[in-house]
């Protein structure tokens, strides 16, 4: 069996954050060696709840783990990416920590092998087979719209820019493309459009979606902006937007301490 990390970026999830816990029970633990929750700095009582989770449930892996300073969520990523690589893991799965997505969502593909076929298995919200809940409309209506777009200009099938259920073969990750990318929420629209780039081999799943009680952080202009800007970029000047030139996230370190 691969040996596989689940890395769960939390930023102000008091709430969510015991529920996602929760869902990583026994048939999820056949898949999974460890579980990191990365903490970008909550300014909450998130750190807590892990904590007490971690109390009421020692039969789980998890491992609570302080960014030394906020990364965003992009820099989380690399906190946890670099983790997988130095550990020597085979696989990391992104599952958020605001209980939108379900990790069950991805065990049929563990239990017969499909996730492991891929550098990229993608959780979609816009998949043939995905259940949105409390989506709005236009939400919808724009992201069947980013979709089409971003078909159209990569030349490859896109159903989602982002979701926050993925997984990520660490071979593929071992180079440290990423390191390069933009730390903003826009750094799932870079490893997508890197994938079509590098002509990875990546494969989109259908998803369970929920809005309930979270609080999403994209202000939907300003990322429509970001994205237009990035996929332009991307299609006039391939090789330089994806040119290991030193920046300002490159350079940084991505530090973290683990909490007891």
């Amino acid at each position: 069996m691969p040996k596989t990390l689940i890395f769960i970026p939390m930023y102000n999830c008091e709430k969510q954050i015991p529920r996602v816990l929760s869902k990583i029970d026994g048939e999820v633990l056949k898949y999974v060696d460890e579980i990191i929750v990365v903490n970008n700095r909550s300014t909450d009582g998130s750190e807590q709840a892990v904590l007490d989770f971690k109390a009421a449930n020692p039969e789980v892996p998890v491992k609570l783990l302080r960014n030394r300073e906020n990364y965003n969520l992009g820099g989380s990523h690399k906190v946890a990416f670099n983790y997988a690589v130095k550990n020597g893991f085979d696989y990391v799965i992104v599952l958020h920590g605001d209980d939108q997505g379900d990790i069950h969502d991805l065990i049929p593909y563990l239990k017969d092998g499909t996730a492991y076929k891929y550098d990229s298995f993608l959780g979609s919200r816009f998949e043939k087979g995905s259940k949105l809940v409390n989506y709005s409309g236009f939400r919808i209506f724009g992201n069947h719209v980013f979709n089409t777009f971003m078909t159209l200009m990569l030349g490859r099938r896109i159903t989602d820019l982002g979701s926050g259920l993925n997984m990520y073969r660490t071979e593929y990750l071992k180079s440290g493309f990423y390191k390069y990318f933009i730390n903003t929420l826009t750094f799932n629209v870079y490893l997508l459009i890197y994938g079509v780039y590098s002509k990875s081999n990546f494969k989109f799943f259908p998803l369970t979606w929920r809005e309930e009680d979270q609080v999403s952080n994209a202000k939907f202009m300003k990322q429509s902006m970001e994205i237009f800007k990035i996929v332009f970029r991307y299609k006039f000047n391939k090789k330089k937007t994806f040119a290991e030139i030193p920046n300002e996230y490159s350079e940084r370190e991505y530090l973290s301490d683990e909490i007891e």
